[in-house]
């Protein structure tokens, strides 16, 4: 998408230090940090809600699921963290491409 900020964070036209990096996704620091530690997996294929899923886009999905927690001490979350994706405007889903927020590095509230 030309407008997505998360597409354009992709391409490299808005700079953004990439913590982690493959060929279906980024993992970037979250600029509003919800928790000491917040990041955000951005799959590299552009689609906002889960409901647009084929399985090509579920295949990404899987993969980006998979290597989450093979990066969690380069990420230092070793000691747990939560993992949500927003969907839809009364799901606080800021940007309409679909992302993975991972938090942690403390002791998280309950909800």
């Amino acid at each position: 998408m030309e407008n997505c900020i998360f597409c354009k964070i992709i391409r490299g036209e808005i700079p953004s230090p990439r913590l982690y990096e493959d060929g279906d996704m980024i993992i970037i620091r979250d600029i509003e940090p919800k928790a000491k530690l917040h990041y955000l997996c951005i799959p590299k294929t552009h689609f906002a809600l889960l409901s647009e899923m084929d399985g090509e886009k579920a295949e990404i999905l899987k993969r980006c699921f998979a290597k989450i927690p093979t990066l969690e001490k380069e990420l230092g979350l070793e000691k747990g963290y939560r993992v949500i994706i927003n969907q839809g405007e009364d799901g606080g889903q800021a940007v309409h491409h679909l992302h993975i927020h991972l938090l942690g590095g403390e002791k998280l509230k309950d909800f």
